[in-house]
């Protein structure tokens, strides 16, 4: 590990010209890696949606170009200037903006806050943690938002949606792991089994929710992690039972909600808000560890495949297709 300045590295770019927006393997000086006080050896990033989204050079995502996509990294220290890590500490990056706002884990080095870092856990391989990455992370955070609002394995049935993907794959596991009843909505009829496999007790059609039009329905899931948003989430919201906590953590679906204020003023329901971004860092510390604990490698080896840096534009075009089942974690290294 070094940090010459005339040292080269590998990135995948996100360039915008006269042609369009496209994505290209470039060989950077570490001059062009943002100001901040710690650099980073990368040594493996994930693909998540957003990703996808920023590679397939849809707009909303990455805030100027050029621009390293790759919104999660783990790696090592090369240096840092405030003295809060030392050359060799195995950290991780989720969320703060990377890949979106500042250059992020598409890239064998990275420059970033001292304070955006946390330590990989013990006894965890970098591998594992991006295995988890922010679609873990976020899950484990949703799981926590329930238990934070009284929702118990002996309370009912959980819902997931979106569950065949990375966020609603980890939090079937997380909550089957905890003792919770889980049940799985995808519109992937044919991963019905992998999502078994998870521990999900029950299984239905992603179709279910919509259909659910009515401001409440009939009283059924004790809690909700919802990744999809918009009719999707609308539906869980109405069928949730007195006094449940719904957990919002994504918009596959659409960003609106057409719902109305009788779920909360007539059944007491709680809608949580996951923000993995800005996380408040005892938060993120503890969340890491619970994954540790909870999410071992031997969990997620059924449901994570490893691509190279290379491979990532043609990933990005089938996330967005919803061809991607569990993790695809990144391999950045030196190679």
């Amino acid at each position: 590990m070094t940090g010459d300045a005339n040292e080269g590295f590998r990135a995948l770019r996100m360039v915008k010209d006269d042609a369009g927006i496209r994505a290209e393997m470039q060989t950077l000086p570490l001059s062009a890696l943002p100001d901040a006080d710690t650099l980073v050896e990368v040594q493996y990033s994930s693909l998540n949606y957003k990703d996808g989204l920023a590679v397939a050079g849809k707009p909303g995502v990455l805030r100027g170009y050029p621009m390293t996509p790759g919104i999660d990294l783990v790696g090592r220290v090369i240096s840092c200037e405030s003295g809060q890590w030392q050359p060799g500490d195995a950290v991780i990056l989720t969320g703060w903006g990377i890949g979106e706002r500042t250059d992020g884990g598409y890239a064998q080095r990275a420059r970033v806050r001292s304070e955006w870092l946390v330590p990989l856990p013990a006894d965890t391989t970098p591998q594992w943690a991006m295995s988890v990455g922010t679609a873990g992370f976020t899950a484990m955070l949703a799981v926590m938002a329930l238990e934070d609002h009284g929702v118990t394995p002996d309370g009912g049935e959980v819902l997931v949606t979106g569950a065949a993907g990375g966020v609603g794959s980890t939090a079937v596991a997380l909550l089957a792991a905890a003792g919770f009843t889980v049940t799985a909505s995808t519109g992937r009829a044919a991963e019905a089994d992998y999502l078994r496999s998870l521990g999900a007790a029950n299984v239905i059609g992603r179709e279910d929710l919509p259909a659910l039009k009515r401001p409440l329905e009939k009283e059924r899931w004790a809690g909700v992690i919802d990744s999809v948003g918009g009719a999707t989430l609308a539906g869980a919201i109405a069928s949730t039972r007195t006094h449940g906590a719904v957990a919002a953590c994504g918009l596959a679906g659409g960003s609106d909600l057409p719902t109305s204020v009788f779920p909360f003023i007539l059944r007491g329901i709680t809608l949580a808000g996951i923000d993995s971004v800005t996380c408040p860092m005892p938060r993120r510390r503890a969340a890491w560890e619970r994954l540790a604990r909870d999410l071992p490698a031997a969990k997620l080896q059924d449901v994570t495949q490893i691509h190279p840096l290379s491979d990532v534009p043609a990933l990005a075009q089938q996330i967005l297709a919803g061809q991607v089942r569990g993790r695809v974690v990144v391999e950045v290294g030196e190679g």
